[in-house]
């Protein structure tokens, strides 16, 4: 009784083993079929990252009930800036009318989208010309504070830029407060304005003579034009994660083109 009741367990065991294993494997070649489509409807040159989340998988394909998806593609090419980071969570989406296999050609309606696109301390500093430029949220502000947006992305005021501005008479490392607004009519003109210069820590801690401070400021003032969201949605909020520039977008209630992720 007692070889039959371990062997009984053991099969069992193995069964549940099987299908949780099944289960992965078709959620990862989902992924996998999302991917590329993703890669071949926007000309991307490599398969951008897709994470179907909850489990088990073979339930929310059975029922065409995706609960979230979440797509990151890093190094996209942009004619602005030179390369960014999209990134789009997708929440409730509706396979009826499509198979649990996305591609390409795939329109999905879905309950809300969060859309991003980054800029990293290194291209931002590119485009301004101060190539040694580091981005940092405000002063005692990190990630998880109340100021910070679910996806961890900080308020749009008082960030911290340190570098050192190019060809101004002033060649030392300076740390400037700098405020993130957009304009423009489609929101996709990202505008850098320079208020002050910092100091103490946590700062290059580098005073600016009078004569030099309108052109350090401007130094760190600029726009950057042409960053539109994944999918088209309208940002909601912008500033820093880590040492990067992030322009967020959420809405509900619409349907979603794969070919959407990259908007220029």
């Amino acid at each position: 009784m007692r070889r039959l009741l371990i062997g009984l367990v053991a099969t069992v065991m193995t069964l549940i083993v099987a299908a949780t294993a099944a289960d992965f494997g078709s959620a990862i070649y989902a992924e996998y079929r999302w991917a590329r489509g993703v890669r071949t409807a926007n000309h991307l040159g490599f398969d951008p990252w897709v994470s179907i989340l909850g489990f088990p998988f073979s339930t929310q394909a059975r029922n065409h009930h995706y609960k979230e998806v979440e797509i990151r593609a890093a190094g996209v090419e942009h004619p602005v800036v030179g390369k960014v980071s999209l990134e789009a969570t997708l929440h409730d989406i509706d396979l009826t009318q499509t198979s649990w296999l996305i591609g390409a050609d795939a329109k999905l309606p879905v309950g809300e989208v969060e859309s991003r696109i980054i800029v990293d301390s290194t291209h931002v500093g590119r485009f301004m010309g101060i190539k040694d430029l580091l981005v940092e949220a405000p002063e005692k502000e990190s990630n998880d504070s109340p100021n910070t947006t679910e996806s961890g992305i900080s308020e749009n005021h008082g960030l911290i830029f340190t570098g050192t501005p190019p060809s101004i008479g002033f060649d030392k490392k300076v740390s400037v407060s700098v405020d993130l607004s957009l304009t423009g009519e489609d929101q996709s003109t990202l505008v850098f304005t320079a208020t002050g210069i910092l100091t103490g820590a946590g700062t290059a801690d580098q005073t600016v003579p009078d004569d030099r401070l309108a052109a350090v400021l401007a130094a760190f003032s600029s726009q950057m034009p042409g960053l539109k969201l994944p999918f088209a949605v309208a940002p909601t909020s912008e500033g820093a994660r880590g040492s990067d520039i992030i322009i967020e977008g959420i809405t509900t209630g619409v349907t979603v083109a794969v070919n959407g992720l990259r908007q220029s």
